[in-house]
């Protein structure tokens, strides 16, 4: 059995779900080299739900679950507030996260042009 995931954006600035960000998921080993295993792009609800991640081809079926260990969350933000017209400050958000056990982990980011906040959701 393994965990899932899934990631919310709102955008803070706008007061609106942030759609077409473009997420990369990746493995952290022991020595804090990261492995791509999947990405994404939030929907018109600023959601990439747990069966819409893509793993990249060269990843086993045994890398695909979500087992214990360490994850990052890579989110390109700088070409979601490019079409914005917005100044970001921060041109990627990357969220180093923790799967300790095997339920549902639920990633939201909080964003604006010039800050970010997160928080393991329900």
């Amino acid at each position: 059995m393994s965990a899932s995931l899934s990631s919310h954006i709102l955008d803070t600035h706008l007061g609106k779900p942030a759609a077409d960000i473009a997420v990369a998921l990746r493995r952290v080993d022991n020595h804090s080299n990261a492995t791509l295993l999947a990405h994404g792009t939030t929907n018109s609800d600023g959601r990439v739900s747990p069966d819409s991640w893509q793993f990249d081809e060269a990843v086993s079926a045994a890398d695909r679950e979500l087992s214990t260990g360490r994850y990052t969350l890579t989110f390109d933000t700088q070409t979601y507030f490019d079409t914005q017209n917005l100044t970001a400050f921060y041109p990627q958000v990357i969220i180093d996260f923790v799967v300790s056990d095997h339920s549902h982990y639920h990633v939201p980011l909080l964003l604006s042009a010039h800050g970010y906040s997160t928080y393991r959701g329900s």
